[in-house]
């Protein structure tokens, strides 16, 4: 796939990435969506509409002009407010077949989303012309699944992997330990290039996956140091140290993802909690 055929990422101009695979982007720009939620339209007869994204009913009536054909199937990564609330509108109006993982309870949740076909890990979904293998992949969502395209061997990742970016990590929804297990699952799969939930696509996969594993690592020693310096300290007490290289602006969101380490060190024995206050125990957390 040539890069130059995803340089544009501008809201309602549908860019073809490969024969039968069209990207569209949703109007909702913002500081956690970047330059929008990326909506996928696959094959070319019938359509499979992956990720619809929120509920903007300018952005389903481009989805249907652009598909130029039935829309078959809606496909849903996760229930974040960015990804799916757009699937019931979209789904009434085509009769479409929904498939994802339906909304864990908690904040931040599309809980509109009612999947007529929840999808088993590894299960394939056959048509005409593709054939999509869906992959659980916990982390960043609970009810997270990616998307691997047969025939390009284009991975469809939603907000598991994203360009220009690393994603939060929200708990108890988010899991680091989760996220951390998914991405180097994925290893084990042919993969050509990423489509991510927002953003370019991502031409070297493998160096992705590697570099958010590593960056999370990373990260976490950076946990354990600061945490080794301030023992009972807050979430709140520790972020900016632990981020003293990212934007204070988005520290408030940065403080889900550091909560996600210190939960994973607590998982893995080598960190444990009191009234809200963080301490080490002196083991070693899990790789």
């Amino acid at each position: 796939m040539n890069s130059t055929m995803s340089d544009r990422l501008q809201p309602g101009e549908p860019v073809e990435l490969a024969p039968g695979i069209r990207r569209l982007v949703a109007p909702n720009p913002g500081l956690m969506t970047g330059p929008g939620t990326n909506t996928y339209l696959l094959g070319e007869r019938e359509v499979a509409v992956l990720d619809p994204g929120p509920y903007m009913p300018e952005h389903v009536e481009r989805i249907l002009e652009v598909a130029g054909a039935p829309v078959r199937w809606i496909l849903v990564t996760h229930t974040h407010p960015d990804h799916s609330p757009a699937a019931g509108p979209l789904r009434a109006k085509t009769g479409a077949t929904a498939i994802g993982i339906a909304a864990p309870a908690g904040p931040h949740q599309d809980m509109t989303f009612a999947p007529d076909h929840v999808p088993e890990n590894g299960e394939v979904l056959n048509t005409d012309e593709f054939e999509l293998t869906m992959l659980h992949t916990p982390g960043h969502a609970s009810n997270h699944v990616c998307f691997l395209h047969g025939a390009t061997r284009l991975l469809f990742t939603g907000d598991h992997i994203i360009n220009g970016s690393t994603v939060v990590i929200d708990p108890p929804d988010g899991n680091m330990n989760d996220y951390l297990d998914s991405l180097r699952r994925l290893r084990e799969f042919s993969i050509e290039a990423i489509a991510g939930g927002h953003g370019e696509l991502i031409q070297t996969p493998y160096e992705a996956i590697d570099w958010l594993v590593e960056h999370r690592l990373r990260r976490e020693a950076k946990v354990v140091d600061k945490l080794s310096q301030r023992p009972n300290a807050q979430v709140s007490e520790l972020v900016a140290d632990v981020y003293d290289d990212v934007d204070p602006a988005v520290h408030p969101v940065a403080t889900r993802s550091l909560l996600a380490h210190l939960l994973k060190l607590e998982e893995d024995g080598a960190a444990v909690v009191d009234d809200e206050r963080w301490r080490l125990t002196g083991a070693s957390p899990a790789g």
